[in-house]
């Protein structure tokens, strides 16, 4: 009878053991400790898409996001001239640059912007160039020059944020593509200051180009 009632005893205190592991992590994930405390204050909602996010999202949905077309670049707010590639970033140079470029997603909202000449049989256009962040600048305002692409490079690594009606800002970390009366485009923190120029993509056909070997 002792035997019975001992054996009764630690199967109630099994079960209710059993009982309080329930109730503690029921609604775990796996992996996760059961009876861990939901820590005070934590916020159960959805987050609230962060701009990586935003950029992330866009370079899947938007073509002329996606390493695959090759556009054209104009300031909104200029004269409607398309940016060119020739030794530095410039708007309307006509120096016989690249101006054909393609902005490819390398992973996050990090992307790396080809540069290419017009196709126009010569084999030296085909071969991309990319832009950077001209490292011999003195802050607080940077150029973008055209180097040999490689996108493990930090200082070719470009934010591209869509900010509507098929308008686009294009920074480098804190900084984005600002344009200067007398200095034409820099890289600029804005502190304070609101952003004042953006870009307009223009999609000028596929990104299939033979690189040379």
């Amino acid at each position: 009878m002792f035997t019975m009632k001992w054996v009764t005893g630690a199967a109630l205190l099994a079960c209710t053991s059993v009982l309080v592991g329930c109730q503690g992590g029921g609604d775990k994930g796996p992996g996760t400790a059961a009876g861990t405390p939901t820590p005070t204050g934590a916020v159960t909602s959805a987050p609230t898409p962060t701009a990586a996010a935003s950029a992330t999202s866009a370079a899947t949905t938007d073509p002329l996001l996606s390493g695959k077309r090759e556009v054209t670049i104009t300031r909104v707010q200029g004269s409607g001239e398309a940016l060119e590639m020739s030794g530095r970033l410039e708007e309307g140079g006509d120096t016989g640059g690249r101006t054909l470029f393609v902005p490819t997603p390398i992973g996050g909202d990090r992307y790396v912007i080809r540069a290419f000449g017009v196709k126009d049989g010569h084999p030296a256009n085909d071969d991309p160039s990319c832009w950077q962040v001209n490292g011999l600048d003195i802050e607080p305002e940077l150029t973008i020059g055209s180097v040999v692409c490689d996108q493990d490079d930090p200082i070719q690594r470009f934010i591209i944020i869509p900010k509507g009606n098929g308008t686009y800002a294009i920074g480098s970390e804190t900084r984005f593509l600002q344009h200067l009366p007398g200095n034409g485009l820099v890289l600029k923190e804005l502190g304070n200051a609101k952003l004042n120029t953006t870009f307009r993509f223009t999609d000028k056909g596929p990104a299939d180009r033979q690189p040379i070997n």
